[in-house]
């Protein structure tokens, strides 16, 4: 008799842990879709930003620089690639600004010039409307695919580009690669997204200089007709 009382008692525990543990998982996942949230509400006011990402591989490496101002319609792009494939390894590098849509490449000897055939697509003005929509795009964090596909897990606190965030763990359900386990740290007083490493693309982005001024090298005189507005 006293076996068996100890052994409903054990079963009695453990169907109460296992619902605790439930009711926390659930909870977690909640909190963590409103805090991802606040980075999409966040993120719609966001007037300039500058993205640091790398992406490596065992036969490649991909370095990129983007800086963006909405307010004056300015998206600057640089890419550097080394592939290791071939010998001697191949090298590109890439120096592209646009303003108001037209497109520039830096020269070797420093200057800049409209290239024959533009490849387009690289207003700033396009990827600051999907900010303020709330919508992805591939230059921010894809937060709103987070919110949608993610299962979200709290992870700790640390310091990106001088800025306390907090690291989350996100695994991305339906990818092509069966689940991806990626991880976002989160501002803990804006919000906004500083770091991100994606597991299938085996890359990783930092941010900073969220609406602060940025300086940009663009060609000579191209930005006169609107300073002469202005006046």
């Amino acid at each position: 008799m006293g076996e068996r009382y100890w052994i409903w008692v054990i079963i009695r525990l453990a169907v109460g842990v296992a619902i605790v543990a439930w009711a926390a998982s659930y909870i977690g996942a909640g909190s963590g879709e409103k805090e991802f949230q606040k980075t999409l509400d966040a993120m719609k006011q966001v007037r300039t930003f500058r993205v640091a990402s790398t992406t490596a591989s065992d036969t490649q490496r991909n370095d990129m620089l983007w800086e963006v101002d909405c307010n004056r319609d300015i998206l600057h792009h640089q890419w550097h690639m080394v592939d290791t494939r071939t010998d001697p390894a191949q090298e590109i590098n890439q120096d592209r600004i646009y303003v108001a849509g037209r497109e520039y490449d830096r020269q070797v000897d420093g200057s800049w010039a409209q290239p024959l055939y533009a490849t387009g697509g690289g207003s700033a003005k396009w990827f600051c409307s999907h900010l303020v929509q709330g919508a992805d795009s591939s230059v921010l964090p894809q937060i709103a695919t987070m919110i949608r596909r993610g299962v979200l897990q709290k992870g700790d606190r640390k310091t990106v580009n001088g800025v306390r965030c907090r690291e989350w763990l996100i695994t991305m359900k339906g990818g092509t690669n069966g689940l991806e386990h990626d991880t976002v740290c989160l501002g803990l007083q804006d919000h906004l997204p500083y770091e991100v490493n994606l597991e299938w693309e085996h890359s990783r982005s930092s941010f900073s200089d969220y609406n602060l001024p940025i300086q940009f090298d663009v060609p000579e005189g191209v930005l006169q007709p609107a300073s002469a507005r202005a006046e």
